[in-house]
């Protein structure tokens, strides 16, 4: 029968790795677990509301600094231990392609020697796959709630590898882009660092908590065929930490390159301004050079065009003469002068 109680996705209880009751409340799986020495609870929780947890606190001596993280969530990758009693927290990571967007989960899970106990503050990971392929494994639960929390870190961990190569492509696009002069691709560079370094703060810690798992598990060391699945787990988180230091250099060198080449844009453009405001300049000095040759002999002609009597050239034969050739002269010495400042 299915669990009812709300925040509570999954809910089973096992004997030698096989499911042997499917409670539909808390109670009823404790009640087993007292029936039962040799008995392991497996319990999925979502979202739970703060008195669940005080509830399995209450039965399995949940420390409550860990309750507590468990409860508000927002913690970083970390396993801390409280006597017989581990509490790890995870980062899962999902890239999701339609949007070209990682996003990122939280998971904490509480494990000792007859229960595990998960809490999701996210959709991801889906740890229903994980129980599925256990249950669905002869002797994979053998090992106890160390086999079910090997095998949820490795679910984690193995997340990445899409994630990895998702990034790598968007990197991939980011330096077409730069090359290709886009001006949207400042903005994209800047939001694909932030969920890098998002992405480097989920797997970086990872290392330690691997290495506290190699010195022992609760019991104080590390059932010998699980330490090749540990080996794996840390092999992975090594290759993801190498990948992610290798996506911080190319950032930062693509944004390097992008600023360059923003620069010699900018430059280009204002030498192209430069020389247009040249070029202007050049055709203003013309224009006002020409209309000033113009101006002398349009000021005499409007002069002589007054209907004035008493100039005395008027009644002279070479008036007019001496007018043309002032028009003349002055248009000639205002070209020789504009010509050798370079107007002309």
């Amino acid at each position: 029968m299915a669990t009812r109680e709300p925040g509570v996705v999954n809910n089973a209880v096992y004997v030698d790795g096989e499911r042997v009751a499917t409670p539909a409340t808390l109670a009823e799986t404790f009640a087993l677990l007292a029936e039962k020495p040799d008995a392991m609870a497996w319990i999925g929780l979502y979202r739970p509301e703060s008195f669940l947890l005080a509830e399995l606190a209450a039965e399995f001596g949940l420390h409550e600094l860990a309750v507590e993280d468990a409860v508000h969530a927002h913690q970083r990758p970390k396993l801390e231990r409280y006597g017989e009693t581990l509490f790890l927290v995870l980062r899962a990571a999902h890239y999701d392609d339609d949007v070209e967007h990682v996003d990122f989960g939280e998971l904490h899970v509480f494990a000792g020697p007859r229960f595990v106990i998960t809490v999701r503050h996210s959709e991801g990971p889906d740890l229903s796959i994980v129980r599925r392929h256990m249950e669905a494994t002869p002797d994979a639960m053998h090992g106890g709630t160390e086999a079910v929390l090997y095998a949820i870190l490795d679910a984690v961990v193995d997340g990445y590898r899409p994630v990895v190569e998702g990034l790598a492509n968007d990197i991939d696009e980011i330096e077409t882009q730069v090359f290709s002069g886009d001006p949207r691709v400042s903005r994209r560079i800047y939001e694909l660092n932030r969920e890098v370094i998002e992405f480097q703060r989920a797997v970086v810690p990872l290392g330690g908590i691997i290495k506290q798992f190699e010195a022992g598990f609760a019991d104080g060391h590390v059932e010998e065929e699980l330490e090749p699945v540990l080996r794996n787990i840390a092999d992975h988180v090594t290759q993801a930490t190498e990948k992610v230091e290798e996506f911080r250099v190319l950032l930062r060198d693509v944004l390097a390159v992008n600023t360059s080449l923003v620069g010699q844009r900018q430059n280009e453009e204002a030498q192209r301004l430069s020389e247009a405001s040249n070029a202007q300049a050049e055709q203003t000095r013309r224009i006002s050079g020409w209309a000033a040759i113009l101006f002398a002999p349009s000021l005499i002609g409007s002069i002589y065009g007054m209907n004035f009597d008493v100039m005395p050239e008027l009644h002279q034969w070479w008036g007019y003469p001496a007018a043309l050739l002032a028009m003349l002269g002055s248009s000639v010495v205002l070209y020789i002068v504009f010509k050798r400042r370079g107007w002309l």
